[in-house]
């Protein structure tokens, strides 16, 4: 028994040089309108806090304003970082969006910070945080999306009840672990820390728990996507991320910025080592090349979907690699 390759997306919100928020979140928009239309299952939306060039802080924000633009695909956070919110806050907010869109409002949640120690003050964190609280803070905001418990005197409203599904993300093994005890859906971010994929997604699985939210493993593999008619048009548009993260490697602003036929003027060895190793589970090049990677992945990772990353320098070029994404992974027969 075979089934289709379910793929989504994540969005970064990512402006150009120069330009308005308003003017990138309206193309987040028009992208998300257009995945709807070929087949996506969610359009995901990331927390970054104070950093030039993406334009995606208040996440909610965006997500009730993308579900209002769009009818079916679903729409959640990939993912809001808990450790920044009161969960009775997020639960809230969450709430009101799933009373606004019922059965479409996904919850993603992270335990990095989404920016540097400064950020983090101004967020009102402390700053000797190191995320170990997390599996306490994600209890108390199950606790206000679900049933209310006897004697609870804090309630989410909207929310409680809600049950707003959570998935957990993460770039090691630790949400894996805990994805994984809770039974929970898992996220893996190999868009940008593809080292410990393989590790995460086997441990995930062997220590699954199965519970009333999912009684098997439901893995989710992000990883940085361009499909163009050529490899060769791939690979040059593949360099408005590579030189993203470079500039992020740098600490310099990430706007998008136009592609290039050649890295090398730009980098030094060691800073092409190191964008080269943040994007080296990328899948990049024609139809064909994406088709194999989509299946490498898959049976490397047992992944049940892919949240499909793609930044290019234009709209154009990032609608039609998503159409091509779509395209293939229509085509690919997996086994159930």
């Amino acid at each position: 028994m075979n089934r289709e390759l379910v793929v989504s997306a994540l969005d970064l919100v990512g402006m150009r040089s120069g330009e308005p928020a308003g003017s990138a979140i309206g193309r987040t928009v028009d992208l998300a309108q257009h995945l709807e239309q070929f087949g996506y299952k969610r359009f995901w939306l990331a927390e970054h806090h104070s950093v030039e060039g993406l334009a995606c802080s208040a996440t909610s924000l965006l997500i009730g304003h993308v579900a209002a633009a769009t009818r079916t695909i679903r729409v959640g956070s990939g993912g809001v970082m808990l450790p920044n919110h009161a969960p009775l806050v997020i639960a809230e907010q969450f709430g009101t969006l799933e009373a606004m869109y019922p059965g479409r409002i996904d919850l993603g949640l992270g335990r990095a910070p989404g920016g540097d120690f400064q950020t983090m003050r101004a967020l009102r964190r402390d700053l000797n945080q190191t995320g170990e609280d997390f599996p306490a803070l994600l209890e108390e905001l199950r606790t206000y999306l679900g049933p209310a418990k006897p004697g609870q005197r804090v309630k989410a409203i909207p929310g409680q009840e809600s049950n707003v599904p959570i998935t957990l993300l993460g770039s090691s093994d630790y949400s894996a672990q805990l994805a994984a005890a809770l039974g929970l859906p898992f996220a893996f971010a190999a868009h940008f820390a593809p080292e410990g994929l393989h590790a995460a997604a086997n441990l995930y699985r062997v220590r699954f728990q199965p519970s009333e939210t999912l009684m098997k493993p439901y893995l989710m593999v992000a990883v940085q996507v361009i499909a163009a008619e050529t490899d060769a048009d791939a690979r040059r548009l593949f360099t408005t991320p590579q030189q993203r993260f470079l500039r992020l490697i740098r600490n310099e602003p990430v706007e998008l910025l136009p592609p290039l036929y050649s890295m090398e003027p730009l980098w030094s060895p060691i800073e092409r080592a190191a964008v080269m190793s943040r994007l080296r589970a990328a899948i990049v090049g024609s139809d064909a090349t994406v088709r194999t990677g989509l299946e490498n992945l898959v049976a490397d990772t047992g992944a049940d979907e892919v949240i499909v990353v793609t930044d290019t320098y234009t709209h154009e070029d990032r609608l039609e690699s998503y159409m091509r994404v779509a395209s293939v992974a229509k085509g690919l027969a997996l086994a159930a």
